[in-house]
């Protein structure tokens, strides 16, 4: 299976691949994104481990079963020919009431089919109060006009 845009990678290239993930991971579908990892990928997501696409796709349902009203942005922060690396902020509601704010990076490694073999996250949180939201499209896709995460001063 090709997922394209395929390594090697360019500057455009890259822009539109963090683009496509950035909207299947706003689509909440754990099965549209596991469609970008390779079967047998592997994660580390925070000190969580994972290999495979049952295994994502089992741990996004869990993640969004928690994570309500969640919104993302992703950014390119660098590319090579075969991976990317990202920042990324999301909010979320939990399932107290409490906002928060998820700070942070994934390393993303493609095999020649432009599917992620490998990706590594480290994840901050930050509690905000509901007045402090930036995210406040409706849920799905981000506009093309809303400010970025440079933008946003995040």
């Amino acid at each position: 299976m090709h997922r394209p845009p395929l390594p090697p990678f360019t500057e455009e290239t890259t822009t539109q691949k963090v683009r496509l993930a950035e909207d299947a991971w706003n689509s909440r579908d754990p099965e549209t994104v596991s469609r970008a990892y390779t079967p047998e990928s592997r994660w580390r997501n925070r000190s969580t481990f994972l290999t495979g696409r049952d295994d994502i796709v089992a741990f996004l349902a869990e993640k969004w079963q928690k994570e309500q009203e969640y919104r993302l942005i992703k950014e390119l922060w660098a590319f090579s020919e075969n991976r990317i690396a990202v920042r990324f902020a999301y909010e979320w509601r939990g399932p107290a009431g409490q906002w928060v704010r998820s700070y942070g990076n994934e390393n993303w490694q493609f095999d020649a089919n432009g599917l992620i073999e490998e990706r590594h996250a480290s994840i901050n949180d930050l509690a905000i109060v509901e007045s402090a939201r930036l995210f406040r499209w409706p849920q799905g896709r981000r506009p093309d006009d809303h400010p970025s995460l440079s933008d946003l001063g995040l």
